[in-house]
Formats: C-alpha cells, sequence, structure tokens
C-alpha cells in the first residue's frame, strides 16, 4: 500500500456506498488522529481502537441523514507524488464553509479554520463536504 490515508478514504467511501453501519481500517496514529477530527467535527460517529500490537485496528462509525451518506465527497488533495502546502493567507474554506479542509500542520492535525485562526500552515491532508 503506497499512500494509507487515501487508503481510509477510500474505504469510508465504499462502505457507506452500501449503507454500512461501521468501517474498519488498520491502525495507525494519522489515520487515528484523521478519525477523531472528522468524528469531532460531526462527519462521522463514534471511532474506536481495537486489538493490540499488529493486529489493531479502528472502528468507525458512519452517519446517514435519511438514509444518505452524511458525506457528499471525500478528497486527497496532498498526495504522496505531489504534496501540496498552504500558508495561512492561502486557506480558504470549503463550499462556503459547509465542507471541511484537513490541514497537517506542527501543532498535528486539524481543520483549516482552526489552523488559519491560529495562525498556521501546512499540507493539505482532504477534503470534506
Amino acid at each position: 500500500m503506497v499512500d494509507p490515508i487515501a487508503d481510509m478514504l477510500t474505504r469510508i467511501r465504499n462502505a457507506q456506498a452500501v449503507n454500512q453501519k461501521t468501517v474498519v481500517i488498520p491502525h495507525s496514529k494519522i489515520k487515528m488522529a484523521l478519525a477523531e477530527l472528522l468524528s469531532r467535527e460531526g462527519w462521522l460517529g463514534e471511532v474506536e481502537a481495537k486489538g493490540k500490537k499488529i493486529g489493531k485496528v479502528i472502528e468507525i462509525e458512519l452517519k446517514y441523514e435519511e438514509k444518505e451518506p452524511l458525506i457528499r465527497n471525500l478528497k486527497r488533495i496532498s498526495k504522496c507524488g505531489c504534496r501540496l502546502y498552504l500558508k495561512k493567507k492561502e486557506i480558504k474554506p470549503i463550499r462556503q464553509g459547509y465542507g471541511l479542509a484537513v490541514i497537517s500542520t506542527s501543532q498535528g492535525l486539524m481543520t483549516g479554520e482552526e489552523a488559519r485562526k491560529k495562525g498556521l500552515g501546512g499540507e493539505i491532508i482532504c477534503e470534506i463536504y
């Protein structure tokens, strides 16, 4: 697997396409931080780490509104072959504020709005709307 974050986003998209209640992905610190951020912002339900050492996984509860997935589009922006970094002034709202940009900063993963308020730039991981 070349890009584990892209794999995580694809697993979430695929699970929502077939209306699954939960999705299980292999554990890593960055994937756990990303899942917790999306859960805190209301895009995903409960996030839980299960297992130990090698068999550790993240179980994510997916959210739906009237049988339609809450996440309409989940897009990886910065890829392994082409990293995209933004300065604090370049971070713009996604879909006039209805979407969410996830930025990897020196202080960890945060939303685009949080990064702008703290005056931080960084690598844009993904966009959600």
